[in-house]
């Protein structure tokens, strides 16, 4: 039975009945035991799972996202990690990567944003301080993050923007559920002020993937960069990754727009008191919905070809339920990715004490469609 909850709506973009719809596609496609997978009989990484959690609680399906939570907990490593990738009946990759396994805690905090229910919390703080715990572990002198340990225990020599910033907004979202439940970690909350200079101050720090759009804007949906500085980025960034009357591009090099990455851009205005724009841009992507709800992952223009090939994806469904809920301030969870609520991280004005390095050098790897 659904929780009695209104449901997220935004006029001019989606109704009531329309982000219902999208959470019950998401809800149609977990599995059983909980897992979400990205479409049916697909596989599961546990930060889209956890998007995905998060827009079933949005919208009042507070039953299959504590499944959700659940299956994760069930799933955690000894040493407080999670696998990159599962299926029905395993593991589709057993890499470790630090910003899918902070995720959880952006989910926990969400939880009890909209519930109000301490016991949101409590009841998964053992396996979000765990993970929590081990995605620090892999912090290096200057803030950022290893983005990943391959499955032979090896760690990647550099670090991602997109990902550190996603573990800074996870970061906040773990001190602010462990003070609300007495667990404080100045630990938690230095690691938060190293990562959040090396974000703001040193983009040598991470290796250069500067033409996928969310290391454009991940800094600031995050909340790391904020004010003036995250208005000028922005606006330095928009005419390269936004496709007019469209959405946005995942990548700088091709007419491929996704909704997810939309959405998300749209919650990083919204952080910024720019709900004109927030709004315009996920108007836009609502040519991508399905008449089930479900939302085709990207598509690619002129030809109006979905990229990837008929794909409809949970997480793309969750971040546009999150977003339409951000907008529209409907939920007590609506301010997200406003930092309400959040703690502001350490201001460390001196760096911290590494020998100087070069810019990472470029991973190598082809993404999007031909």
């Amino acid at each position: 039975m659904r929780t009695a909850r209104k449901i997220p709506s935004l006029a001019g973009v989606a109704t009531e009945a329309e982000m219902l719809t999208t959470a019950e596609s998401i809800a149609g496609v977990q599995r059983p035991d909980g897992m979400i997978p990205w479409f049916p009989g697909g596989h599961c990484d546990p930060w889209n799972h956890v998007e995905a959690a998060m827009a079933l609680t949005a919208c009042g399906f507070d039953n299959e996202a504590d499944r959700a939570y659940r299956w994760l907990v069930d799933r955690q490593l000894p040493d407080g990690s999670w696998f990159n990738y599962y299926v029905a009946d395993g593991v589709k990759d057993a890499r470790l990567d630090t910003n899918v396994c902070a995720y959880l805690a952006a989910g926990v905090w969400h939880r009890y944003l909209v519930s109000g229910d301490e016991r949101a919390i409590e009841e998964l703080w053992p396996a979000l301080a765990r993970g929590v715990d081990f995605v620090l572990r892999w912090q290096r002198a200057d803030g950022s993050l290893i983005w990943s340990v391959d499955p032979a225990g090896r760690p990647e020599g550099y670090a991602l923007l997109t990902g550190s910033a996603s573990i800074y907004h996870s970061l906040r979202c773990a001190i602010a559920c462990g003070e609300t439940v007495g667990e404080e970690r100045p630990d938690w909350e230095l690691a938060a002020g190293r990562l959040a200079h090396a974000l703001v101050t040193d983009r040598g720090a991470f290796a250069p993937k500067d033409e996928f759009a969310m290391d454009w804007y991940y800094p600031v949906l995050s909340g790391a960069l904020v004010g003036d500085r995250a208005r000028r980025r922005l606006a330095e960034g928009w005419d390269t990754f936004v496709m007019e009357g469209r959405g946005v591009r995942c990548v700088s090099t091709g007419e491929w727009v996704t909704a997810a990455e939309t959405a998300e851009c749209a919650l990083a205005l919204d952080a910024l008191g720019d709900h004109r724009r927030a709004t315009e841009l996920l108007s836009w992507v609502q040519a991508l919905r399905t008449e089930d709800g479900s939302y085709w992952t990207g598509m690619v223009y002129p030809g109006d070809v979905t990229f990837p090939d008929r794909e409809r994806s949970t997480y793309t469904a969750g971040a546009i339920v999150l977003a339409v809920d951000a907008l529209s301030r409907t939920t007590a969870g609506s301010g997200l990715f406003r930092g309400d609520r959040l703690p502001v991280h350490l201001d460390l004005t001196e760096p911290a004490p590494d020998a100087p390095h070069e810019r990472a050098a470029p991973v190598p790897g082809a993404y999007g469609p031909p």
